[in-house]
């Protein structure tokens, strides 16, 4: 019987999964394996049905540089009761490629330990994807989408200023991340924003709202001072991660709510809260400063990838048969700088239970102090007398002091 590999997606979309799905598809093609594309993920993989599709030269060569995804992508996750074997014999699989995250690339360890139980070997190998580059991957190293993500966040955010300087407003951004503050960093320092906040500055205080917002109120002041009156203010949603349901509820917004009673976060725009909040403090200061609110997310996921993704995806899908024929299985594949192959082995960058830490950005680093201490705007203690033309208590939005730096 023919041998075949199969490909599945998991997660949300991120630039430049069709290059990879391509990349791989065409080197197995090459070797005279039969390559299985697998819709809607692992939610397919043991369904009666899977939605399977052949993938031929003529389809990978059509998507290779295309946004979004060829094959549908799901998050499900299945239980360990769900796994069967049907699918990996009748098909003679000799190989499962996911391309996600570390749940993805979790399931797929479970899975291939499940199969050897019952005399079916198979390796698996995983891409790692997400435009929110947290995967703890090497240093300088990225995950795929990121920049393509920051690329497309950057035309964003660079037209939302220019609308500010016309205009005299100020635009409130929020942007993806999770629980990590790279994209919010990445487009907010590309294009010189007065102010960026991410969770990985409040590594000596703890995140709250008031923090969050007296920051933006600190750049608003130290612009009214310099005599400028626009600006924008650009926040990673990984903030809220890090806030309680109460302190959300609190905020006084209306939320739908899950069964568990938690606020669904993902039905309302986070930036929508946040100058909600800007504008309650600004009208409460009288200070008469108009701001809008600019959700900044799934615009970025299923754009073209930029070329250094489709470079940088292109050696990955080549690299999931390099590391196929040297027999290594159970491994993220990676490419450095240089575009050297190599696999990352879950275990080693995973916790005592399984759980993959993300990768956050170095607050101590030379890059994060270059943009935190001297591109962005705020009030310092030299600007206090300044201040009190605006507000009685100017030490209140002092940067340092609200994010416990001094």
């Amino acid at each position: 019987m023919e041998k075949s590999i199969i490909i599945l997606c998991g997660g949300g979309p991120a630039p430049g999964i069709n290059t990879v799905i391509s990349s791989v598809a065409k080197v197995f093609l090459k070797d005279g394996y039969r390559v299985i594309g697998l819709h809607e993920g692992y939610k397919s993989l043991f369904a009666d049905k899977p939605l399977m599709v052949e993938l031929n030269f003529e389809i990978s060569d059509k998507i290779m540089n295309l946004g979004g995804s060829f094959l549908k992508m799901s998050r499900y996750k299945p239980k360990d009761s769900e796994f069967k074997i049907d699918f990996f014999k009748e098909n003679n699989v000799k190989l499962l490629v996911t391309i996600g995250g570390d749940d993805t690339a979790s399931t797929a360890n479970r899975i291939s330990k499940y199969l050897a139980e019952h005399n079916v070997k198979i390796q698996n190998i995983h891409v790692p994807k997400t435009i929110d580059n947290d995967l703890p991957l090497a240093e300088g190293t990225p995950t795929f989408g990121y920049q393509t993500a920051k690329h497309e966040g950057v035309k964003i955010a660079a037209t939302i200023y220019e609308d500010a300087r016309t205009s005299g407003n100020w635009f409130i951004v929020s942007a993806m991340g999770r629980e990590a503050g790279h994209l919010a960093f990445g487009i907010g320092a590309s294009t010189h924003y007065p102010m960026i906040i991410i969770p990985e500055m409040f590594n000596k205080t703890k995140i709250a709202f008031d923090k969050i917002i007296n920051l933006i109120i600190s750049s608003i002041l130290k612009r009214k001072i310099l005599g400028i009156d626009y600006g924008a203010a650009i926040i990673s949603e990984g903030v809220f991660h890090f806030l309680t349901n109460d302190e959300i509820k609190a905020t006084n917004i209306n939320f739908t709510y899950d069964e568990h009673g938690h606020p669904e976060l993902g039905n309302i725009s986070k930036a929508h809260i946040f100058n909600m909040l800007v504008q309650q403090k600004l009208k409460e200061l009288g200070l008469n400063i108009k701001s809008r609110p600019v959700e900044m997310g799934y615009e970025l996921r299923c754009c073209k990838p930029v070329a250094f993704d489709l470079m940088y995806c292109t050696l990955l899908g080549i690299g999931v048969k390099k590391l196929f024929d040297q027999g290594i299985t159970a491994c993220m594949v990676t490419s450095d700088p240089k575009g050297d192959i190599s696999p990352l082995f879950l275990k080693d960058v995973a916790d005592e239970h399984g759980k993959v830490k993300p990768r956050l950005i170095d607050i101590n680093s030379q890059k994060a102090n270059l943009i935190f201490k001297n591109n962005l705007h705020y009030i310092t203690k030299a600007d206090y007398e300044a201040a009190k033309k605006y507000v009685v208590n100017p030490e209140e939005y002092d940067f340092n002091k609200i994010l416990n730096w001094e």
